[in-house]
């Protein structure tokens, strides 16, 4: 339709624009770069050799929360680089020119033998191999390897060998092949229509509870 369509990023706490792409200063895979005035920090995280934990302060930051608990007491933003500061959760990095780069959310990591894997990329190997299904990824502890990665599916012919054939094609390390994979009818959705990782996360407990008794 000629509409040229530019990624930005946000969160509610921070009002809620922390980076755009504009019309003029624009990288395709970024979301753009940081607001002026902003501050950001990227906190390192074992196992992920570039960027890290985004934490943002500035302007825009909100004042603070107020609680259920604590009925007319602002709470203010905090993180580990002190008062003012929001960490957003989100894995990123930031080149040398300013643009952010989203890798995830910090909690749909999983770490197998001292190494960080993205779920979100066990799910787009499973959607390589199985375009039809929907497919979630979530971790379980594993005592020999820290986490291990299950994969909860509705294609009841998904095997793991089809996954690993598809990391081969996209590049992806083996790690990123889930140990262990459980077909379901339905896979869990929040009333959004988003997954229940979750509710994800107890069916795959349960089942192999079951399975391995």
């Amino acid at each position: 339709f000629g509409v040229r369509v530019m990624e930005g990023y946000g969160a509610t706490e921070c009002s809620p624009i922390i980076a755009v792409n504009g019309p003029m200063r624009c990288r395709f895979g970024s979301v753009g770069e940081l607001l002026p005035c902003m501050e950001w920090k990227l906190e390192p995280v074992e196992g992920i050799e570039a960027g890290g934990i985004l934490h943002v302060r500035g302007p825009n930051v909100m004042l603070g929360y107020l609680r259920d608990s604590a009925p007319g007491v602002l709470e203010p933003p905090k993180s580990v680089y002190g008062p003012g500061w929001y960490a957003t959760g989100d894995l990123a990095v930031v080149d040398d020119d300013g643009f952010l780069t989203l890798q995830g959310r910090m909690k749909r990591f999983a770490k197998v033998a001292g190494e960080m894997v993205s779920l979100e990329l066990v799910e787009r190997l499973a959607e390589a191999a199985s375009p039809e299904s929907v497919h979630a990824a979530v971790s379980r502890p594993d005592p020999s390897r820290g986490e291990m990665i299950v994969l909860v599916t509705q294609d009841a012919e998904l095997r793991r060998e089809r996954l690993q054939q598809a990391a081969r094609e996209l590049g992806a390390p083996e790690l990123a092949v889930p140990r262990r994979v459980i077909a379901v009818q339905k896979i869990p959705l929040l009333g959004s229509g988003k997954k229940d990782y979750p509710s994800v996360s107890l069916l795959a407990e349960a089942e192999l509870e079951r399975r391995d008794g």
